[in-house]
């Protein structure tokens, strides 16, 4: 059966995570909080699938890299060696009249969008073009003069009675100790890379790891961003997951290139279309890299960053070394001789991650007999639930059969079971949380041991016996499915 797409915007994305149960905001009952969100029964298992995807990839399909679980609080001085506490800030500016706040980064981006929507691509790349080279040399003037000479205005009041432009930083601090005359101030990390620094050497050499080696790490970190905005795209608390590839000094060119390649090739690896992602080599360098770029994706508001592949340097164990005291040195015994290593880094925002997935995987479909349907087409190693088992109705033993085949089944995979409503309302309730598979076991199947299994983005249907049912999921949802599309 042909199925017509249509449109699907970021709102539309947006009210049908929380209709069923992927994203929630935060304290909901309570009027919730700006830009924190909880991930639903449908979007927690989601994420769960994507991180180990990305764990399983980085972990199991390189014996070279190896995993650590740092944790979030971290001695304070950790912060000032990497440079956090004195240059992890951005650029803001206040609207006199609204007392609003503004990022200028995204101030002047959301004017470009505007500019966009109005058919002014050539200005927009423009506008752009002037902000990233007047942020690479913190010229706050002529940033200020690039907002007057567009006559950007605050959303609130209308005006442009603007504050000089100055910088925040964006660390959560809070206290250790249970006195308060006596508490140290820590900080909520602002990204997982550093746990991994300070880590190196006891990896290193418990894992008995030689150069080059990774170290991985997924987990939660926290950044007091004023200006939060498309919907988890940028959050005050996010999820990264980040791998730190340590590498002998005057090889990270060649690394850099590897890991490139490598990180667009798994993002392929989902099935998206090609033609929605694409590099963007940063302009302004951080104080610790020597090369920089972005894996942009093509979301509903644009092209946005979903993954940074840096090269780092040796700067953060160098000033680890300087700021500890400690030696954070490899022994090469090829070369015979200590180096403070170099690292490649690949960062991945999972929660950037979710919303991608989520974003090419939406679509509202009109069929040929006239009827709709909303449906997740996520890839089926993603998916929530891997199979519904339903039931054709609620009697003649046919529950009872079903309920058998589930528990033969989730021990190995994620499955739904339901009963209730029309086979046709359960089939779409399926498709509207991803679900890949539908089987139906009906009066038949009680007899030839057979069952119906619907496709979802076909919406086809086969018949099968039911001892190949586990053989069938483990081909079309195990990990596998994902990996033979890695070059």
């Amino acid at each position: 059966m042909s199925k017509t797409p249509t449109d699907n915007t970021l709102q539309a994305i947006i009210s049908h995570a929380k209709e069923y149960g992927f994203v929630f905001p935060s304290s909901e009952i309570y009027d919730g909080l700006g830009a924190v969100y909880d991930y639903g029964p449908y979007g927690s298992q989601l994420k769960k699938n994507i991180r180990d995807y990305w764990w399983n990839s980085m972990t199991q399909m390189n014996e070279n890299i190896v995993g650590i679980d740092a944790a979030i609080f971290m001695h304070p001085t950790t912060w000032k060696a990497s440079g956090h506490v004195d240059s992890f800030s951005d650029p803001l500016i206040d609207n006199k009249d609204s007392k609003k706040r503004y990022r200028v980064d995204h101030l002047l981006e959301a004017h470009a969008d505007k500019m966009i929507e109005e058919g002014d691509q050539a200005g927009a790349d423009q506008l752009l073009a002037d902000m990233e080279a007047l942020l690479a040399k913190d010229d706050f003037a002529g940033l200020s003069q690039l907002i007057a000479d567009h006559k950007i205005v605050c959303s609130v009041s209308g005006t442009g009675n603007w504050t000089d432009i100055r910088q925040f930083n964006l660390m959560f601090s809070t206290e250790l100790g249970s006195v308060a005359e006596e508490a140290s101030t820590i900080y909520l990390r602002p990204e997982t890379a550093q746990g991994i620094f300070v880590n190196f050497l006891n990896v290193q050499k418990t894992a008995r790891m030689k150069i080059p080696f990774g170290i991985a790490q997924t987990g939660k970190a926290f950044r007091n961003e004023i200006v939060a905005r498309q919907f988890i795209f940028r959050m005050r608390e996010f999820e990264q997951m980040e791998m730190q590839f340590f590498i002998k000094p005057g090889t990270q060119k060649e690394w850099y290139e590897h890991w490139k390649n490598e990180r667009m090739n798994w993002h392929l690896s989902l099935g998206i279309d090609a033609k929605k992602y694409r590099f963007h080599d940063h302009v302004k360098l951080a104080h610790y890299a020597d090369a920089a770029l972005d894996i942009e994706y093509e979301f509903p508001f644009g092209f946005k960053e979903v993954e940074g592949i840096h090269s780092r340097t040796d700067f953060d164990l160098k000033q680890h070394e300087k700021f500890s005291g400690k030696k954070l040195q490899y022994f090469d015994t090829v070369l015979n001789e200590n180096y403070v290593p170099f690292v490649v880094e690949t960062s991945v925002g999972l929660d950037r991650m979710f919303l991608s997935v989520l974003s090419a995987s939406f679509k509202n479909e009109l069929l040929e007999d006239g009827t709709s349907r909303t449906v997740l087409a996520i890839p089926p190693a993603l998916a929530p639930y891997k199979v519904a088992i339903l039931p054709l109705i609620k009697k003649d033993g046919l529950p009872e059969k079903a309920m058998e085949i589930m528990k033969e089944l989730q021990f190995d995979f994620s499955v739904q079971y339901d009963e209730k409503d029309s086979i046709g309302k359960r089939y779409r309730r399926q498709d509207a949380i991803g679900t890949p598979f539908a089987v139906t076991i009906d009066h038949q199947s009680l007899e030839d041991n057979m069952l119906t299994i619907r496709h979802r983005d076909s919406m086809l249907q086969e018949r099968i016996p039911i001892s190949s049912l586990a053989a069938f999921l483990t081909e079309k949802t195990g990990w596998s499915s994902l990996l033979k599309n890695l070059n």
